[in-house]
């Protein structure tokens, strides 16, 4: 994902949607091959925050379910 200036956004401000959006994106880039390797070396670094950046996401919603199941439990 890119501003309007066409820089990177920075992978924190990424909802989980559209880390994974911009996830799907590069993988597709880097299946096809046709990058120079060091296009690839970037899109793999950037692919590896995105990932990271989804699973940071999928910890904070399960986090936040186990808590509304204690709280429930606890009713």
């Amino acid at each position: 994902m890119t501003s309007s200036a066409g820089t990177p956004v920075p992978v924190d401000s990424l909802s989980y949607e559209q880390a994974r959006d911009e996830l799907i994106r590069v993988v597709t880039v880097l299946e096809q091959g046709a990058s120079t390797l060091e296009e690839s070396l970037s899109l793999w670094e950037r692919g590896e925050a995105l990932a990271t950046r989804c699973e940071e996401w999928l910890i904070g919603a399960k986090a936040r379910l186990d808590a509304a199941r204690g709280a429930a439990a606890a009713e």
